[in-house]
């Protein structure tokens, strides 16, 4: 459960720094913020996939730039369910998606192990001494 709060956090610091960087998208609230960031996070989960294997050959044609349309139409989708959270146009969307994917990858880069698992970065007390030889 605590990797699911972790996830949600890093979605809700996306989404509210895409409001502060883009002029066009519009939070009234606090909670609109944490809702609009909790439904993003669960279609990325659960829809997005769907619509990336649904979308294959135009993904292809584009070179993997189609996926930054699908990112801002789910954006745009987030905002009609929303009342709170309103992002004005398609390209409000769109450079909206870019800056929730770049924060969102550089928060979770953070809190991701080398398992893929979500754990809170820790200091270790001791480092490991690689038991190796040198081959000349």
């Amino acid at each position: 459960m605590g990797a699911f709060f972790i996830r949600w956090m890093v979605i809700t610091v996306a989404v509210f720094a895409a409001e502060k960087l883009i002029p066009g998208i519009h939070c009234g609230s606090l909670g609109a913020l944490l809702g609009a960031s909790l439904l993003l996070g669960i279609i990325n989960a659960f829809v997005r996939p769907v619509l990336l294997l649904l979308s294959i050959p135009f993904i292809l044609v584009t070179m993997g730039l189609f996926i930054f349309v699908i990112n801002a139409l789910l954006l745009l989708f987030v905002s009609m369910m929303i009342p709170a959270f309103e992002v004005d146009g398609f390209w409000s969307a769109f450079f909206g998606a870019m800056v929730i994917g770049i924060v969102n990858w550089v928060l979770s880069s953070f809190f991701r192990s080398s398992d893929g698992k979500y754990h809170a970065i820790t200091h270790h007390p001791s480092i490991k001494q690689a038991n190796a030889r040198v081959v000349e």
